[in-house]
């Protein structure tokens, strides 16, 4: 409870006017403390709060939590450039975190949560040694005319695959050969309800269907992505059954589909599954160029929308990729499957589980290196079989 100031009267005699004067600058004294005491108390409670993980970073947190805080937002930046005060840093802090919209308080909170851990953390497959010193879990390279694995680790294990499932999408648009020119609006069955992720399409844009699948398989919008299955002849579930049929009909035994985004962790497959599904599309022209351009400029309504490819090897001139995606959430990690031309040798190339946003890229320029500087000398590892099975338990449901 917050002090209050109080001063008691007490009689005194004096014995000089000297003795009055010192008596009641005593008194002075003791007043201005206790209305300090009075000014700290607040104080005071605000730093137990903290403690016990109640306060607002950067409003009632302690001088060192405050600094961090600003640091992350600027503040502290523009404290140091402008040799503001430190009381002077922490009220704009302040009044920043009071002001904070509710988006930026639920990315705040995003970047102080610690990382989730994938599927393949927990399983131990990073523990798994390789040539090549890999950051992905699980990698598999084959040669596409041969179908012999070059390399491969724990290729069997069944994870989430995330937006790696959009490769399986667009497959089964391409196959129904519905009207590519036909209107799709975004509705509010569109918008993510798993992770609660965002989108520039908003509720009630309209797209063609070409534009929805350019935009899925290309810059893993995950909206377009919905908005084609639901809009599948006999909606959403018979868009998910057919591509669980697609699945066992190219011999993708370990693969389970529960939506056609791959933000749900139930979509499950294994990097052999994913090979023989990169196959089988890389012969399609479409599934081709829509997953490999650059960029695309979409016009919804009174906007024109820039989308770039979330694969940036594309561009990269030492590369000639046919086909890839790009697939994240925290419990798959970050994912890659790309065809491509090495040293004139066509190989497909798989990355589940890879530990850091930039590291499967890094596993993939490691594979293109050691390939071409073994052209001549790389000897098959195995052939890449029709079925696979899951090595991992607890995870193919």
């Amino acid at each position: 409870m917050p002090l209050k100031p109080c001063v008691s009267a007490v009689a005194l005699p004096f014995a000089s006017v000297a003795g009055y004067a010192t008596h009641w600058r005593a008194m002075l004294s003791a007043v201005t403390l206790v209305f300090a005491a009075s000014a700290l108390a607040p104080a005071a409670q605000a730093a137990g709060s903290s403690e016990a993980g109640q306060s607002k970073p950067g409003v009632n947190a302690p001088k060192s939590t405050k600094s961090a805080n600003s640091a992350k937002s600027g503040e502290s930046g523009k404290s140091a450039n402008t040799g503001k005060s430190a009381n002077t840093s922490k009220s704009a802090t302040a009044r920043a975190g009071s002001k904070a919209s509710p988006k930026a308080k639920r990315r705040s909170a995003m970047s102080a949560a610690p990382a989730r851990p994938s599927y393949g953390q927990i399983a131990g497959l990073h523990a798994t040694p390789d040539d090549l010193a890999l950051k992905s879990s699980v990698a598999l390279v084959i040669d596409q005319d041969t179908q012999e694995v070059l390399l491969q680790k724990n290729q069997r294990a069944v994870l989430p695959i995330a937006s790696l499932t959009k490769l399986m999408t667009g497959t089964i648009i391409s196959e129904a050969k519905l009207p590519m020119d036909e209107m799709i609006t975004i509705t509010q069955d569109d918008v993510d309800t798993e992770k609660g992720s965002g989108s520039r399409l908003r509720v009630g844009a309209a797209l063609t269907r070409a534009e929805a699948m350019h935009l899925a398989l290309m810059a893993s919008e995950n909206r377009a992505a919905h908005a084609l299955g639901r809009t599948y002849p006999g909606g959403l579930s018979a868009f998910v059954s057919a591509m669980n049929a697609k699945a066992r009909q190219l011999g993708m035994q370990a693969t389970t589909y529960v939506e056609p985004t791959g933000l749900s962790s139930r979509n499950q497959s294994s990097a052999q599954d994913l090979a023989i599904l990169v196959a089988a599309a890389a012969i399609d022209p479409m599934l081709r160029e829509y997953s490999t351009s650059h960029g695309a400029q979409v016009a919804v309504g009174k906007r024109v929308l820039q989308y770039n490819n979330t694969n940036r090897l594309v561009k990269n001139p030492d590369w000639d990729i046919g086909l890839q995606k790009t697939g994240y959430i925290s419990e798959a990690g970050q994912c890659l499957v790309m065809q491509a031309r090495i040293a004139g040798r066509k190989v497909i190339i798989v990355f589940l589980d890879s530990a850091g946003k930039l590291s499967r890229l890094g596993d993939a320029e490691r594979v293109r290196r050691w390939v071409e500087h073994n052209a001549g000398s790389l000897r098959p590892t195995g052939a890449l079989p029709t079925r696979t099975s899951s090595a991992v338990p607890g995870t193919n449901g």
